[in-house]
């Protein structure tokens, strides 16, 4: 799968898609992370992206030329979906993670300033989508965010692929409470210990365990 960011700002995704499972999935090309430079699509001297809003307000909005012109040369196929990323946007969840799992590409406009032209989210994104009930400065993380949630559903990403089995239900991803060494933990003048079923070696109660107190994200 193909994830494309167009940002004005491609160095904030380095590091990130340089981290060690990403990497590693391009690595063995189940992956591809590109973040492209908007200002690489402007047709100006000064290269700029931005400009002031009709009908006044403070701050500059993003121009949708440049922004059309990239996904234009970026978009590749059929399966593909162009989203951009606005606090009215669809709140993205698990099952909208699972949808974009099956594209073979995912193109992911970043805002800044105070927003982006609306014939964008009209006539240029297939759909908008929000991380949540607040306002970042702009859409870079929120990138990331869809970047790591919809990777770790692609088989091989996060481990061998029977991890992501063991954590996929009908119903949604399956989270559940998960304890390591050691086995009895002293916090705070008290014993914490590790449930005891999860020791006990019975996997099918601790099967029945994990069913008990998992909870399914949609």
């Amino acid at each position: 799968m193909r994830f494309d960011v167009i940002t004005i700002f491609p160095e904030m995704l380095d590091s990130f898609k340089d981290e060690s499972l990403l990497k590693r999935a391009e690595q063995k090309k189940l992956l591809q992370i590109q973040a492209h430079d908007l200002r690489n699509w402007t047709t100006d001297k000064h290269k700029t992206v931005d400009d002031r809003a009709f009908g006044g307000g403070l701050g500059m909005v993003l121009m949708p030329e440049p922004i059309y012109n990239a996904v234009q040369d970026i978009k590749k196929g059929k399966k593909t979906k162009v989203i951009l990323f606005t606090p009215r946007g669809k709140k993205f969840d698990q099952k909208k993670a699972q949808q974009f799992s099956k594209l073979d590409q995912l193109i992911m406009i970043c805002g800044r300033y105070e927003g982006v032209d609306e014939r964008v989210a009209k006539y240029i994104a297939d759909e908008e989508i929000s991380i949540g009930d607040y306002v970042l400065m702009g859409g870079e993380v929120a990138a990331m965010a869809v970047i790591e949630t919809v990777a770790r559903l692609i088989p091989g990403v996060v481990g061998k692929p029977e991890f992501l089995k063991e954590r996929l239900g009908k119903s949604g991803f399956i989270e559940y409470p998960e304890y390591t060494r050691p086995e009895i933990l002293e916090i705070n003048k008290k014993k914490r210990r590790v449930p005891k079923v999860l020791v006990s070696g019975d996997h099918k109660k601790i099967e029945e365990w994990k069913s008990k107190h998992g909870r399914i994200i949609h």
